[in-house]
């Protein structure tokens, strides 16, 4: 069984690379066109959407260097405590829904001082996997698209950030804490 998963994951890519194309040509796609087409719109996309990546990114900066973060964890860290959450995950309930590659530095500086098999690497690793960069893709996708009027995503997209923070805590506690 081994071998043949191993078989399917080292063939799935190039198959898929292979097959679509594939596909085109027998329904009649002029395949290339289509791929410079596609490649033109991409290229539109991520200039129309580079200023809100900047804003994006600049604001997050200005938050972490004038000591919002560190303020914020002062604040919060004793009431954490006393709910089993480790302080030292806080920032990336913070810094996920901001920006992906944030919260990956922040995951790795964890596992760079915890360790990977510390609960709070365990914790990290699994926020990072349970929750999305809310932010970053309403202002990438939303800004694609010319929608200016977000209503209930926000909100909704952070009720599920937080409710997939809360839940890898505790799913890190139950099964390794």
């Amino acid at each position: 069984m081994i071998k043949v998963m191993e078989a399917i994951s080292r063939w799935a890519i190039p198959m898929v690379v292979l097959v679509i194309p594939l596909w085109g040509v027998v329904r009649g796609v002029k395949v290339y066109e289509a791929f410079v087409e596609g490649a033109k719109q991409g290229l539109l996309t991520t200039v129309r959407i580079t200023p809100y990546l900047i804003a994006m990114f600049v604001a997050i900066r200005v938050f972490q260097v004038a000591g919002g973060m560190d303020l914020l964890l002062q604040v919060i860290a004793s009431p954490l405590r006393l709910l089993g959450i480790p302080p030292e995950v806080v920032p990336m309930l913070l810094i996920r829904p901001l920006s992906g590659s944030g919260a990956l530095s922040m995951l790795r500086e964890l596992l760079h001082i915890h360790g990977p098999d510390s609960l709070i690497g365990l914790m990290a690793a699994t926020i990072q996997g349970s929750t999305e960069t809310t932010f970053y893709v309403i202002t990438v996708y939303f800004g694609a698209i010319n929608i200016t009027r977000a209503r209930h995503s926000l909100p909704i997209g952070l009720w599920a950030d937080f409710v997939g923070f809360i839940a890898a805590i505790y799913a890190c506690l139950w099964l390794f804490g």
